[in-house]
C-alpha cells in the first residue's frame, strides 16, 4: 500500500506511537499513512481496504475515549500535514480549512479579521478542527456559544470505498436531510473529513476574567445557578474543587485560592461601556451565592495564567500518579452539584482519589482519578469506580459524553443511553455512508451493527 505521499510508516516504532489516542491504548496498526492532500487520503482509503484493513482517522491523538485507537487489523490514516487555512471570509464570517488545521492556530489566524472560532477545548493549542469535528468538542466557551456542530456549515468527507462526498451548505439551514450533523460527532465512523467550512464568531469588544472562591461546593452550584438565570453574559462558568486547585497551582503557580473548597473561573463579555455593570452583577450573584473571594484578573497576563492553570488540570494530574482516568459524563445543570457530591462519596466509600473538574455552565463533569496502571488491584478498582460515576449521571437523565465522544471506552453504555430501535437506526444512517464498515469499525456503536464489520482479530504474535 503507497500513498502520493511516499511509502507508508510500517516500521515498529512508528505503528507503536500510532496505537494510542491519549488515553486508551489499542491494537497494532498494519499500516500508517501519512498523506498530504485530500486526494492521497482517498488512494491511501482505497489502498488499504483493498489489502482487506480497516481505516482509523486520526488528528493529533489528544483524544480520551480511543477513537483513534486503532482495533484489528487496520490502518490509521494521519491527517496532521493537511494543515492549511485555505479561506477566511470576514464578510460572511467563515474559514474554510484542512482538518489538521489546530484549533488555537485558526482562532490565532482570525483575529486580526476580528474573528475567532468559538469552540475552546482544554487542549486547543494542540488539538485539531477534524478532531474536534469528529467527537464534535467542547471546552469552557461551548456553554455559550454551543459545541463544534454549531460552528460546522459544510465538510468534504473521503468514504470508505475512496470516493468523496460534500456534506451542507457555504449558508446556514439548508433543506433538506442534515448530512452535516451525522458527520460531526461521528468519530470518523462515516468517513474522514478532509475540508471544512466553519463558522467564526466576532471577537467580543471586552472581555474579563473573574475567579470566585467559595468555602462550600454547593455555594459553588448556587453562584451557577443565579449566573445563568441572570443573564449576565458569561461565556464560560469552571468549577474545580479543593483537590484540583491544588494540583493546579502547584502546575503553574497562577495564584489560586488554595484554601478555597471550590472556585469557579468565568469569562464575561461585553462592550466598554457594558463590561463593567456585567463584572458588578456578576460579582454580586457569587457572593449572594456565598463567595468570600470574587477577583477580576487585573491584566491579560493574570487571565491567561488563570486560565492556563484550568486547562492544565490534565497534565497537572501526572504530579500524582502514572496514569489517570477521565470522565466526561453530563448531567442536569441543575443537578451538578448533587452529581459532584455523589462523584466525592464514591471516592471515599472506595478510597479512591478523584479530583473535580467541571463545565459548571453546561453541567460537563469531568472527574479526574489518578493511579498506578502498572497495579493490577488499583486499575480493577479505578475502574469499578467509574462505572459507578456513569451510574449516577445516567441516573440523573444525563449523558455518557459531553466533548469527548464515545469511541471505544463508553462503547458499552450505548444501550443504557439508547433504546435497541435508537441503535438500529443509528446503525442503518452509518451504514448508508459505510456499507462495508471499513471506517473506524467497533466504535461509537455497540456491536452486532447493522452491516458487517470486516475486522479480522490480530495474531498478537504476528503484529505486536
Amino acid at each position: 500500500m503507497t500513498a502520493a505521499s511516499g511509502p507508508p510508516a510500517s516500521d515498529h516504532l512508528r505503528r507503536l506511537l500510532y496505537r494510542a489516542d491519549g488515553a486508551v491504548t489499542g491494537d497494532m496498526p498494519v499500516e500508517v499513512v501519512i498523506p498530504d492532500t485530500a486526494e492521497d487520503v482517498a488512494e491511501a482509503v482505497r489502498n488499504a481496504t483493498a489489502a482487506g484493513l480497516s481505516i482509523v482517522p486520526r488528528g493529533a491523538g489528544t483524544g480520551l475515549s480511543g477513537g483513534a485507537s486503532p482495533l484489528g487489523r487496520a490502518a490509521v490514516v494521519s491527517l496532521m500535514r493537511l494543515d492549511r487555512i485555505l479561506d477566511v471570509d470576514p464578510d460572511n464570517r467563515t474559514a474554510l480549512v484542512e482538518p489538521g488545521v489546530r484549533n488555537l492556530e485558526l482562532s490565532r489566524h482570525t483575529r486580526a479579521d476580528g474573528l475567532m472560532f468559538g469552540p475552546d477545548p482544554s487542549s486547543q493549542s494542540t488539538c485539531t478542527i477534524g478532531g474536534n469535528i469528529a467527537t464534535n468538542a467542547g471546552g469552557p466557551r461551548c456553554y455559550a456559544v454551543g459545541s463544534t456542530t454549531s460552528h460546522v456549515l459544510a465538510a468534504t468527507v473521503v468514504l470508505g470505498d475512496g470516493s468523496t462526498v460534500e456534506v451542507g451548505a457555504d449558508y446556514a439551514d439548508p433543506i433538506g436531510l442534515d448530512t452535516r450533523a451525522v458527520v460531526v460527532g461521528s468519530e470518523g465512523t462515516v468517513g474522514l473529513v478532509v475540508r471544512a467550512l466553519v463558522k467564526l464568531s466576532p471577537v467580543s469588544e471586552a472581555t474579563r476574567t473573574v475567579l470566585c472562591a467559595f468555602a462550600r461546593l454547593q455555594q459553588a452550584g448556587d453562584a451557577t445557578a443565579r449566573i445563568v438565570r441572570s443573564g449576565v453574559n458569561a461565556t464560560s462558568i469552571e468549577l474545580m474543587d479543593r483537590t484540583t486547585i491544588a494540583i493546579c497551582e502547584n502546575f503553574t503557580q497562577a495564584g489560586l485560592p488554595l484554601e478555597a473548597e471550590a472556585m469557579l473561573l468565568c469569562e464575561v463579555e461585553g462592550t466598554d461601556l457594558t463590561i463593567g455593570e456585567e463584572l458588578a452583577d456578576l460579582e454580586r450573584l457569587a457572593s449572594e451565592a456565598g463567595a468570600y473571594l470574587v477577583q477580576v484578573a487585573e491584566s491579560e497576563e493574570q487571565a491567561t495564567l488563570w486560565w492556563r492553570a484550568r486547562k492544565g488540570a490534565f497534565g497537572a494530574v501526572a504530579q500524582l500518579a502514572s496514569n489517570y482516568h477521565l470522565h466526561d459524563g453530563v448531567v442536569p445543570r441543575t443537578r451538578l452539584v448533587e452529581a459532584l457530591e455523589r462523584v466525592q462519596e464514591i471516592g471515599r466509600r472506595s478510597g479512591t482519589l478523584i479530583r473535580l473538574v467541571a463545565h459548571a455552565g453546561d453541567g460537563n463533569l469531568h472527574p479526574l482519578i489518578p493511579y498506578d496502571g502498572s497495579d493490577p488491584e488499583q486499575s480493577e478498582r479505578v475502574h469499578a469506580v467509574s462505572e459507578q460515576i456513569m451510574d449516577v449521571c445516567l441516573e440523573m437523565g444525563g449523558a455518557v459524553s459531553g466533548e469527548h465522544g464515545v469511541g471505544v471506552s463508553k462503547v458499552h453504555l450505548m444501550d443504557r443511553v439508547f433504546s435497541a430501535v435508537d441503535l438500529e437506526y443509528q446503525g442503518h444512517i452509518r451504514c448508508a455512508f459505510d456499507p462495508d464498515a471499513v471506517m473506524n469499525p467497533r466504535k461509537v456503536l455497540p456491536s452486532p451493527p447493522s452491516c458487517a464489520e470486516r475486522i479480522v482479530p490480530l495474531d498478537s504474535e504476528m503484529w505486536v
